[in-house]
């Protein structure tokens, strides 16, 4: 009798089995990946302002940024900040006065430096010679592509007396993919605002 009780529950056991897993088999949903997304991005129109102050440039520049005074430690008067808050990024403009053929040079060197040192993440540097001569600003335009921290750096300088440097950067991980657009929109404004650009 226990014999046949064992083997009666283990049949019942079996067929519980099979009757779960064909119920697993047949409730099963087609699953497939999808692709990662983005937020969709709003542009604001375009519109301009004029920079001025008591320092020794002016320039033009998309009324959707907000100027801010340097305050990090170590910075000196007319170093600016252009505050993108719509798209989480910074435009660091650093103005040095020239005091002699050693500083220019010098200051030449270090934006040569501070471009090429996103050569790790970087898959290309470009540089574009900025050429006003009625106005004597000169400059190079570094372009950087791939997942750099700074996707855009420049100096202006009228070679004697003034130099400002420029450096774009956006407050999140530099994924290429996700900021173009954004970068694209922002440079096309930077190249307004160097275009404007004039000493004083």
């Amino acid at each position: 009798m226990e014999c046949k009780i064992k083997a009666s529950l283990k049949l019942l056991s079996l067929l519980a089995g099979i009757l779960l897993c064909l119920l697993a088999c047949e409730s099963t949903p087609d699953y497939s990946p999808k692709p990662r997304g983005y937020y969709r991005i709003y542009f604001p129109q375009r519109a301009y302002k004029e920079y001025r102050s008591g320092c020794a440039y002016t320039f033009t520049y998309p009324t959707y940024a907000v100027i801010e005074a340097d305050k990090t430690p170590g910075a000196k008067p007319c170093w600016i900040n252009l505050q993108l808050p719509q798209f989480k990024g910074t435009l660091h403009l650093s103005y040095q006065p020239i005091t002699s053929k050693k500083v220019f040079n010098e200051l030449i060197e270090d934006a040569h430096t501070f471009a090429f040192k996103h050569t790790v993440k970087a898959t290309s540097i470009d540089e574009g010679i900025i050429r006003y001569p009625d106005r004597k600003v000169y400059g190079i335009y570094y372009t950087i592509d791939g997942n750099a921290a700074s996707s855009a750096q420049f100096f202006l300088t009228d070679s004697t007396q003034h130099y400002l440097r420029g450096a774009l950067y956006f407050n999140t991980a530099p994924k290429l993919d996700s900021i173009q657009p954004v970068l694209n929109f922002v440079k096309k404004d930077m190249a307004v605002l160097i275009k404007s650009f004039k000493w004083k």
